[in-house]
């Protein structure tokens, strides 16, 4: 399983973070999703098939990218 955190500038409240949670959830592989409205940051956990790449692809597709 991997893990990473990723900065997200447009995260200002908890809703953004449960409106990231609740896309990135969907995806097959995602583990898990936690965030951080005030570090502006989103932990998540995964594992094959999902991958970097399109949990970065699902942020930018959500108007939430990862820096």
């Amino acid at each position: 399983m991997e893990k990473q955190t990723f900065h997200i500038p447009k995260i200002s409240c908890g809703h953004c973070v449960m409106a990231i949670k609740n896309e990135l959830s969907e995806m097959t592989g995602v583990q898990s999703v936690e965030g951080t409205p005030a570090d502006k940051t989103v932990v998540v956990s995964w594992e094959a098939p999902a991958s970097e790449k399109a949990i970065r692809d699902t942020l930018q597709e959500i108007n939430y990218p990862a820096d």
